[in-house]
């Protein structure tokens, strides 16, 4: 755990008593102000020692039930996560004083100065929020706080992190040196290596690597007081959600499949349909153009929703179930089936998936609508339908599902999305593995937060044209 975590959430606790305590006289000076008193006339005078006094303890309260909603984690969370918490928390903490001021009557009974406690609460302890986590990102990035690793992998996973720590420096990482492999060798020059400059951990990217060699540099961790991090595979990426309990003495893990069985697949559905809605809406004149466009440049068709030997475009969801699926027609008519025969030679891409370089089908406005993904705008309606959802895997062809590894199949167990979290990391750039193991950790940890962080985001991986897609 690096010292500048440890440091700023000590900070949070006097930030959110100066915040709450500051809410609370903001509230009783508005209400005894000229400007209010003007317009309803005070009834019962309280003292402000005595309100003082009160509120002091309920500020404590408060406090304890901040800690209990989590916000005072080490760990920082999402900016919106935390809004949510703050404001899950402030409510039971005036729920609190309401129930003090009708059972005893021991404040006032002010309706104002509880509903502005409230609202103040949120905004002040929200401010003092924002101003710990700009300072923070602001020591970061001048590279104070941060903690020195060490990389032990030789895969493509060892690059990108070192290239992302070097490039984002408010993560909080400076990476001192890559060690390719795992040996004595390995282990001597390290030695020596820590002996020379201040290393706090160690970062294992190399997810093929024996448990034996694993052990060992775990072990050395440990000896050399290093905190230790691994880079998780696929197989443990499909088992972050675990319930433990026992039979008989004996430990069973039980893996969770989802948060969207249950109420969560009400609530995800009821995003969608009111989203999917609005945007449709929204995006009904550029969608009335792209087919205009579409229809002057070449026959053939708006939609692309049929294959050359008349047959529906299918696509899979969820459960390996298949459905029509249609999208905005961007290559030339009935040149489908070549991606697998005579362009074959030309995908670039590993995995099941095809990707075809400079692909001879797309046409001009085609180019064009898939560089800024107004293809897919019909999908808008795939997903008010109940189809698709707007954020989730995205849908694959039959032929190229047949191809999945089993690992692969978890992709399946949710509707698939118009975007999701492998668009927004790094599009069509990514290999297949990497696109299978964001799909997965989505899916073990969604939320309606993180849906409409996806969606945010989803826009400026559009314009800032990282990895085009390519392929159909």
């Amino acid at each position: 755990m690096r010292r500048i975590d440890l440091s700023f959430t000590a900070l949070k606790l006097p930030f959110d008593f100066l915040a709450l305590m500051g809410a609370a006289v903001t509230a009783y000076a508005l209400r005894f102000s000229k400007f209010f008193t003007d317009i309803r006339p005070i009834l019962t005078d309280v003292p402000f020692s005595q309100y003082f006094t009160s509120i002091a303890l309920f500020v404590i309260i408060w406090l304890v039930l901040f800690g209990i909603a989590g916000l005072y984690s080490i760990y920082p969370r999402r900016l919106w996560s935390e809004l949510g918490r703050i404001i899950l928390a402030s409510t039971a903490g005036i729920m609190v004083i309401i129930a003090s001021v009708f059972f005893q009557r021991q404040i006032t009974t002010s309706r104002f100065i509880v509903l502005a406690v409230w609202g103040l609460a949120i905004f002040y302890v929200w401010i003092g929020r924002l101003i710990l986590r700009l300072l923070r990102n602001l020591l970061l990035r001048a590279s104070i706080g941060h903690q020195r690793i060490i990389i032990i992998g030789h895969n493509k996973a060892a690059e990108n992190l070192a290239n992302l720590y070097q490039v984002r420096k408010s993560l909080g990482y400076t990476v001192v040196k890559i060690f390719k492999q795992w040996n004595k060798t390995t282990l001597k020059d390290l030695e020596s290596f820590i002996k020379r400059h201040q290393i706090d951990g160690i970062l294992l990217a190399d997810t093929d690597m024996s448990k034996e060699q694993a052990l060992g540099i775990i072990a050395f961790a440990d000896q050399a007081h290093l905190t230790f991090r691994y880079l998780a595979d696929l197989f443990a990426a499909s088992f972050t959600r675990i319930e433990v309990s026992t039979s008989g003495g004996i430990p069973i893990i039980e893996v969770k499949r989802t948060p969207l069985d249950g109420w969560g697949r009400i609530a995800k559905r009821l995003f969608d349909l009111t989203i999917s809605g609005i945007l449709l809406v929204i995006f009904s004149p550029v969608m009335l153009l792209t087919a205009i466009a579409i229809h002057l440049e070449t026959k053939g068709g708006t939609f692309f929703s049929r294959l050359p030997d008349g047959s529906k475009l299918l696509r899979i969801g969820e459960g390996g179930k298949s459905f029509h699926y249609f999208k905005f027609r961007s290559m030339l008519k009935d040149k489908h089936w070549e991606r697998y025969k005579e362009l074959s030679r030309l995908d670039i891409r590993k995995g099941p998936l095809i990707k075809i370089k400079d692909d001879p089908r797309i046409t001009r406005v085609g180019r064009f609508i898939r560089k800024w993904s107004l293809d897919e705008l019909p999908e808008l309606v795939l997903v008010f339908a109940g189809r698709m959802s707007l954020v989730g895997p995205r849908p694959h062809e039959p032929e190229e599902v047949a191809k999945y590894k089993p690992h692969h199949r978890r992709v399946l167990a949710i509707k698939p999305g118009i975007t999701g979290m492998a668009q927004i990391s790094g599009r069509s750039d990514l290999d297949f593995e990497e696109e299978v193991r964001l799909d997965t950790w989505y899916i073990e940890n969604w939320s309606l937060w993180l849906d409409l962080m996806i969606l945010l985001r989803t826009p400026f991986a559009v314009v800032t044209h990282r990895g085009v897609e390519e392929g159909v």
